[in-house]
């Protein structure tokens, strides 16, 4: 039986993996195997089934509540709980943090992310064998796939609800596994500075609320978050489950797919400056330095996190 101390070492690594999640290029589920959870996590979400959830809801009823508590209890749903409490708090102070650094210091912040993803690239591939045709295939279609998307995505998907829905399934998805970062595929798809402006609108109009100066600011940002967690859900028990099976069917040619989506990706925070850079008037010329320094910090970040990880050994 878990003590107050186990659940807030619980509550601690959710927080650890929630601010890696929350920024593109570092995975949570990397720091999953860094803090020796992975396993424990993996076995939680797989193990969630319909069965299982309504076994759960029909606790609502006196005669269920056994057998839903055994349900409960067979998902690991505590840690589960516990877990998500933590990642979701990570999620909400770091994105918070960075809408406020991409209104200040955009070209910077995207620099960050630039060096995040170049490294997380650079190790990943470690542990990517090219071998055979299938993989050099598998690599060159998953290059083009980020490299495509990041030029499209980034001025004409816009942020209608089906969007948010599916970046939320894709980005959700990406969360559980290690090396690749649900966030990074967020700037992708032209919907991570997006998000993160809802997130601290929403912020803004439950303090707002509070304040008693009405829920207006609540009531705007809440359908693209109901959305974006909506598509989250789908997400984890369909697209992760996806993955993770093409994983065991062929594991070097879909690891060479993922990997080289973070290649590909790296067309991404380029295109976000460049856009800034044409409103602002501003040259890349000026800005590279800025961009550079910045895109260097980040580089050191994800080695630091990779001298304690074993990335992709699962």
């Amino acid at each position: 039986m878990a003590d107050a101390r186990d659940w807030l070492a619980v509550y601690l690594k959710g927080l650890a993996m929630g601010s890696a999640d929350a920024v593109p290029g570092v995975s949570g589920g990397t720091i999953a195997l860094i803090v020796g959870i992975y396993e424990r996590l993996i076995a939680a979400v797989t193990a969630i089934d319909p069965d299982r959830i309504a076994r759960v809801l029909a606790g609502v009823r006196a005669s269920g509540r056994a057998d839903a508590r055994a349900a409960f209890r067979e998902v690991d749903g505590g840690f589960l709980a516990v877990l998500g409490a933590g990642i979701g708090t990570a999620v909400v102070l770091v994105l918070s943090l960075v809408d406020a650094l991409l209104s200040a210091v955009p070209v910077a912040t995207y620099g960050f992310f630039f060096g995040l993803i170049a490294a997380s690239a650079f190790v990943l591939y470690g542990a990517v064998d090219l071998e055979t045709t299938s993989r050099k295939a598998a690599a060159v279609c998953g290059f083009l796939a980020a490299f495509l998307a990041s030029g499209y995505a980034a001025t004409a998907l816009g942020h209608a609800l089906p969007v948010v829905f599916v970046s939320g399934a894709i980005a959700v998805s990406a969360m559980v596994l290690p090396g690749l970062s649900g966030s990074l595929l967020l700037v992708v798809l032209g919907q991570y500075e997006f998000m993160s402006g809802t997130l601290a609108a929403f912020l803004d109009g439950i303090a707002a609320a509070a304040a008693g100066d009405g829920t207006a600011g609540i009531a705007g940002a809440l359908p693209p978050i109901v959305a974006f967690l909506a598509g989250g859900v789908v997400g984890l028990f369909t697209i992760a489950h996806a993955v993770r099976r093409a994983l065991e069917a062929a594991r070097a040619a879909t690891l060479a797919f993922l990997v080289s989506l973070i290649v590909g990706a790296l067309r991404a925070p380029v295109i976000e400056v460049s856009m800034r850079l044409a409103d602002s008037g501003e040259t890349w010329t000026s800005a590279f330095p800025r961009f550079a320094a910045a895109a260097v910090a980040g580089a050191v970040a994800v080695i630091a996190v990779d001298r304690h990880a074993g990335v992709l050994e699962y």
